[in-house]
């Protein structure tokens, strides 16, 4: 009815919008729905490629929450995200407000810390694995300077888990500049305001600062959430590809080096979509537990922070 009422020239726009955006819905519904949808029926099914699938009901998730190494992947994910998210936040924002400073050459900084997190995975995997070396790793030698003995990085179970955390900092370089954004969008006449009423830099920092990079604060974590749980290239470099699996007792595996394994290796589809589909659905409660919880501590302008400091 509505598009009876539009004229030749509105209808030959309207045509030529859905042409210019029918590659983008094209790659969107093979890329994105199309799989969604296919690994939902996968999961309900045994299928190994090369036969045929059979359908086998709720099989593959009554498997799952009785799979040992199921609940180990998912307690190395969860206590990975648990100590590598936070000490991601607070470097990269240590480091942002560094950068954020107004000294000679600030740029070729800004570009110098950025450029790691757009090196490739597997790159920095190889070379994270020769610095983490026991026998003539980096690391190690320079803790022998010192007098220290280091530890067996990727060998010791006790320590193989420390390791990827310690790795999953090389990218604070791309938070960083996220929060030099989110800096560089507080009005300067705050901190003058500050100033003039004799605020020290702790009180500016926590009065002005804090509250008004929540919103970047809120982002930053969520988008950390999300990846923890698709952690695989540095897992699957540095132990998976050797057959060790997630190293040694398992403490390096991964929720979706599991999930590869059961595809990959084992050829189990329809297990491994069940992982996919319980993976993502964990990993969403907790990004709707963390957006419920943005009324309490988000503020998006200094009036808000007024406001909720009253309440509060």
């Amino acid at each position: 009815m509505a598009n009876t009422l539009l004229s030749k020239a509105e209808r030959r726009e309207e045509r030529l919008g859905f042409l210019f955006i029918s590659p983008w819905l094209i790659g969107f519904i093979a890329f994105a729905v199309f799989p969604i949808i296919a690994s939902l029926l996968i999961s309900f099914m045994k299928w190994d490629i090369y036969q045929a699938p059979s359908w086998v009901g709720w099989n593959n998730f009554n498997h799952l929450f009785h799979d040992k190494l199921f609940y180990k992947s998912m307690r190395v994910t969860l206590v990975y995200s648990a100590f590598a998210i936070p000490l991601g936040l607070v470097l990269g924002l240590a480091l942002s407000l560094l950068l954020n400073m107004n000294i000679r050459g600030i740029n070729t900084y800004r570009t110098l810390f950025y450029l790691p997190s757009v090196i490739s995975g597997v790159a920095i995997a190889m070379v994270w694995k020769w610095i983490f070396n026991s026998d003539y790793g980096l690391l190690n030698y320079l803790l022998s300077l010192v007098g220290i003995h280091g530890p067996k990085w990727l060998e010791d179970p006790n320590w193989i888990l420390t390791t990827y955390i310690i790795m999953s900092l090389w990218g604070i370089g791309g938070s960083a500049i996220i929060f030099l954004g989110g800096l560089q969008n507080i009005p300067g006449h705050l901190y003058e305001a500050a100033k003039i009423d004799g605020a020290k830099v702790v009180q500016r920092f926590t009065k002005i600062t804090l509250p008004l990079l929540t919103p970047t604060l809120f982002f930053q974590l969520l988008m950390g959430i999300i990846g923890s749980f698709q952690v695989f290239t540095s897992a699957f470099m540095m132990n998976g590809r050797s057959g060790s699996a997630g190293g040694p007792e398992n403490e390096g595996l991964f929720y979706m080096l599991y999930l590869y394994q059961k595809a990959f290796k084992s050829f189990d589809m329809g297990y491994a979509s069940a992982m996919a589909w319980v993976g993502g659905l964990i990993s969403f409660i907790l990004a709707i537990i963390v957006y419920k919880t943005q009324g309490k501590w988000v503020f998006y302008d200094a009036d808000d922070t007024q406001g909720k400091g009253k309440t509060a």
